[in-house]
């Protein structure tokens, strides 16, 4: 899949207006790298300008934040990422020898619930649910609603639906299939 150019100079201009990009310009081919390897597989999903900024934001600031730390420009500490510092050898022994048993964990961040994942999944899912309305009204004598709703709301197995709806369990999974495919066709 190739990048719109509009994409490209959005991810350009958020990965140069990052702040972790001053002082680390040398590593500009690996940030727009990692944040398109990233981004490739929902970018053409999400349809408002707004959210994709949103998105693309995010994941160019985990992409920085990757690329700086595996290069070992940056590490952890409880606050936030500082950068590191060269330390030469000679000047270990200044260190006083407290530090060295000190044990430190880290607390694991969780990227998943923040506001853009939110504004994307809650886009993907009406997506989804108009996807669903507009099929079933298209086909009512197929009942796709109901077979979706009771397969991922009810959590019925494809027998109990068969049984539920007076068809045969090959006719259930032949008709759930053909939604997905055309759930699916509705993001492209």
């Amino acid at each position: 899949m190739e990048l719109a150019q509009d994409k490209i100079n959005l991810i350009e201009r958020l990965i140069k207006t990052n702040r972790k990009f001053v002082n680390n310009e040398d590593l500009y081919d690996d940030f727009f790298n990692e944040t398109c390897k990233r981004s490739l597989p929902i970018i053409s999903t999400i349809s408002s300008d707004t959210t994709l900024e949103v998105y693309l934001k995010k994941v160019a600031t985990s992409s920085i934040l990757n690329v700086l730390k595996d290069s070992g420009r940056l590490r952890r500490t409880r606050e936030s990422f500082v950068p590191t510092e060269e330390v030469s050898l000679n000047d270990t022994n200044s260190y006083s020898n407290v530090y060295s048993n000190i044990n430190i964990q880290y607390e694991p961040i969780d990227f998943e619930n923040g506001p853009e994942d939110i504004a994307v999944k809650n886009e993907v899912l009406q997506i989804v649910v108009d996807s669903l309305h507009r099929i079933n009204n298209e086909e009512p004598e197929e009942k796709y609603l109901d077979i979706y709703k009771l397969r991922y709301q009810e959590g019925m197995t494809q027998s109990e639906i068969a049984q539920e709806l007076g068809l045969s369990q090959s006719e259930v999974s032949k008709r759930l299939f053909k939604l997905m495919q055309k759930v699916k066709q509705s993001f492209n």
